[in-house]
């Protein structure tokens, strides 16, 4: 198949608009008409990756982490990821990365990891900002329920559990019809008014282009007329972190120690264990340190993520346990999802979970 389908299947599934400036998320290598036969699926690439890829024939590596971040002004082969860049170029290697856009997801990385982990009723800890769209059109009030139909079945509308969320009010529009026009209602060189519905709704951004196609298409009228307003609040679909609470309290010790069989940790590092109970549990895969304030706010118990400094670990004052499982451990399970993705929509495409390990981190 065409690399294009699949990247539209991924961004159908975690739009590439859900990732956080610094990142490199999407197409990195490669032309999107470019023909895949098969791909292999892994959490970061490295040399071996790329060796693997070329031995088990496929033209295709889709990882979480990407390996461009910034750029870069040569490729000579005086480091790791000039070489990986030639070696790929070299024998027709496309490079996909699914990052932040997938940590972000409510449905990506923490929320696999939650469910390893026994947390339920989740949310997100840090809904993501800058995420939201209000469209407001105007519609002959013959069409307007045909309007809202199309851009609620586009993505516009949903306001937590809720869909179809709009506001109507009632008014009257003017225009002209100039020369060359084909108008709905009205007749050329005459001025029309016409009794209208305002509508608005709320979207994410990365539905855009397709809730405008939706509105255009049901819209009556040949031209039409609508406005697109950025708002600033949080988008609570999307975001850092999450946090959810254990089926019933256990003793922090014995979580724990659940916790570093599930994640095969090679050591736990942590605050003091607390005599009571704990219930609320906050996670972040990958290096989370920037939401350990959330993770406070929110009243957790425990939060667990990796990548901790020395000095965050006295950020809680006890309130709070704070628990380093690892970087590659909180994120090992991405490729699981990743594939899981791919393989739901395309069975019979030859998509294989890498078999080569890249935690750069060893335990005694």
């Amino acid at each position: 198949m065409l690399l294009s389908e699949i990247l539209q299947h991924l961004e159908e599934k975690a739009p590439f608009a859900l990732q956080e400036n610094y990142d490199n998320s999407g197409l990195i290598i490669g032309l999107a008409d470019q023909e895949i036969h098969s791909a292999l699926v892994c959490l970061d690439i490295t040399e071996d990756i790329i060796m693997e890829a070329i031995d088990r024939k496929c033209n295709l590596v889709i990882s979480h982490h990407p390996m461009i971040f910034s750029g870069m002004k040569r490729i000579t082969g005086r480091n790791a990821t000039e070489r990986l860049v030639a070696t790929a170029l070299k024998e027709n290697i496309a490079i996909v990365a699914m990052h932040t856009n997938l940590d972000n997801h409510p449905d990506g990385v923490n929320s696999l990891l939650c469910g390893k982990l026994g947390i339920l009723n989740t949310r997100i800890l840090r809904p993501m900002e800058g995420q939201l769209r209000k469209l407001v059109t105007f519609s002959p009030k013959s069409h307007s329920n045909t309007v809202q139909s199309a851009i609620f079945s586009a993505g516009a509308g949903q306001i937590g559990n809720y869909d179809s969320c709009s506001f109507s009010v009632s008014g009257n529009g003017s225009f002209r019809a100039l020369p060359g026009s084909h108008p709905f209602v009205g007749k050329q060189d005459e001025l029309h008014i016409e009794e209208e519905d305002r509508i608005e709704v709320i979207y994410p951004v990365y539905y855009e282009k397709r809730i405008i196609s939706a509105l255009l298409t049901a819209h009556p009228y040949e031209e039409v007329a609508y406005d697109i307003y950025p708002l600033s609040n949080r988008f609570p679909g999307a975001g850092a972190g999450m946090i959810g609470e254990l089926a019933s309290p256990m003793d922090p010790s014995e979580y724990l120690a659940i916790v570093k069989d599930t994640l095969l940790s090679g050591c736990i590092r942590h605050t003091a264990l607390p005599v009571k109970k704990i219930s609320k549990i906050a996670v972040c895969g990958g290096s989370g340190s920037f939401l350990i304030g959330d993770a406070l706010a929110a009243g957790a118990d425990l939060y667990i993520t990796g990548d901790i400094k020395y000095h965050d670990f006295f950020i809680p004052e006890n309130r709070m346990i704070l628990a380093d499982v690892g970087h590659y451990e909180s994120e090992q399970f991405t490729k699981e999802l990743i594939f899981t993705l791919l393989k739901k929509k395309f069975p019979t495409f030859a998509l294989l979970n890498s078999e080569t390990p890249t935690n750069p981190v060893n335990y005694l």
